[in-house]
């Protein structure tokens, strides 16, 4: 994720710390400042947002842990203002699977609330709800009440919660997958509408969250609609085949010269009929920017790249376009170069595809992610 810093590596998993989460600590540190004019306030007050992170990171691990006993690897664990990201390989297809990995996040916060009151109710610390302060109080009951609240609020059947995912999953036991996310995405968005009318005229702030979980049902039910559609379709259906390579040795102006012909955006780099490289738009525009239009190709494209097989499937491919940081792959057979395939001609093709189904056509789900 753009604008995020590694801060450190939890269980082979990578911490990512968006920029953001500074303005959170900058605000939190004046508006306890501002309170009472104390110092030791304000210390207070960073020490919780921290423990607080500390709570979410735990949270997002549930996750991350629990998936991986099914085979399914985090890339990372991203540390935003409004909570965390897992970006998770793939959700499990298993409802089972999907139900225990989407309630382990909520569960580990309900064991942390548990363990917090046994501390707490022998020490007859624990505070009501109602008494606890945002400055000052006891710091360890304020952290079981933000257990609760985690818990809770992650339950809500809506998604991108992981209340919508369980809902999916406890209704794709009993039916069609793309069916019971079209379901929870519905009872999602109605949820964004109450909270939306609740908010209105009661807390703002609800409105926004309503936007977030309108949006994400959205998204969520998009995806497996176009992930469903391109189920058992191999990418030679798809792939570009009719492309332009070029050598390493070629100048940057060749591949600007294909560019603006409107060939294509990215070109393989092949030498001596082998495939080295990948020249990408964005290297491209780089290169040119610091070297000119002079420039080899052999300094500008990446050496180390992924590649497809024209046999494997467009709904796995659709997932690595969306998570590895290129906008094509080369599509290799034994180790020929036999075509491109891109984002955009995988959306062409849906499109296409539903337009002899006498459907109206499907429209790709920009910045939605697997």
């Amino acid at each position: 994720m753009k604008w995020s810093w590694r801060i450190g590596r939890v269980a082979g998993i990578d911490v990512n710390l968006h920029a953001t989460f500074l303005i959170l600590l900058g605000w939190v540190g004046l508006s306890h400042y501002l309170e009472r004019q104390n110092f030791a306030d304000v210390a207070g007050g960073l020490a919780f947002i921290i423990a607080l992170f500390g709570i979410v990171l735990l949270h997002e691990l549930g996750h991350a842990l629990t998936a991986r006993r099914y085979g399914i690897q985090t890339r990372d664990i991203t540390l935003l203002p409004i909570g965390g990201v897992a970006r998770l390989e793939r959700m499990p297809e298993n409802p089972k699977q999907e139900l225990l990995v989407a309630l382990a996040g909520p569960a580990v916060n309900v064991a942390l609330a548990i363990i917090l009151f046994a501390i707490l109710v022998p020490a007859e610390a624990l505070a009501p709800l109602s008494r606890v302060q945002l400055v000052g109080g006891h710091f360890l009951a304020k952290l079981l009440w933000v257990n609760v609240a985690l818990a809770v609020f992650n339950l809500i059947p809506a998604f991108p919660m992981d209340g919508g995912r369980v809902l999916r999953a406890l209704l794709a036991m009993r039916m069609d997958y793309v069916r019971a996310t079209d379901i929870a995405a519905s009872i999602g968005q109605g949820v964004a509408l109450i909270f939306g009318f609740i908010g209105l005229f009661w807390n703002p702030f609800l409105v926004f969250i309503a936007l977030f979980v309108w949006m994400g049902a959205a998204a969520e039910a998009s995806m497996v609609q176009i992930k469903s559609a391109l189920g058992g379709i191999p990418i030679n259906r798809a792939m570009i085949t009719d492309f332009r390579t070029l050598s390493p040795g070629d100048s940057l102006q060749a591949a600007v010269e294909y560019v603006l012909a409107g060939f294509q955006q990215d070109f393989p780099v092949v030498l001596d009929g082998r495939l080295v490289g990948v020249l990408t738009r964005a290297d491209l525009l780089k290169t040119l920017a610091q070297k000119g239009q002079q420039a080899l190709v052999r300094e500008a494209m990446k050496s180390e790249f992924e590649t497809a097989d024209p046999a494997e499937m467009l709904e796995n491919l659709f997932s690595r376009l969306q998570n590895c940081s290129c906008h094509s792959l080369p599509v290799v057979r034994a180790g020929n170069l036999v075509g491109i395939v891109t984002m955009e001609n995988v959306g062409e093709f849906l499109m296409i595809q539903s337009a002899l189904r006498g459907q109206e056509p499907m429209k790709m789900a920009p910045g939605s992610t697997a």
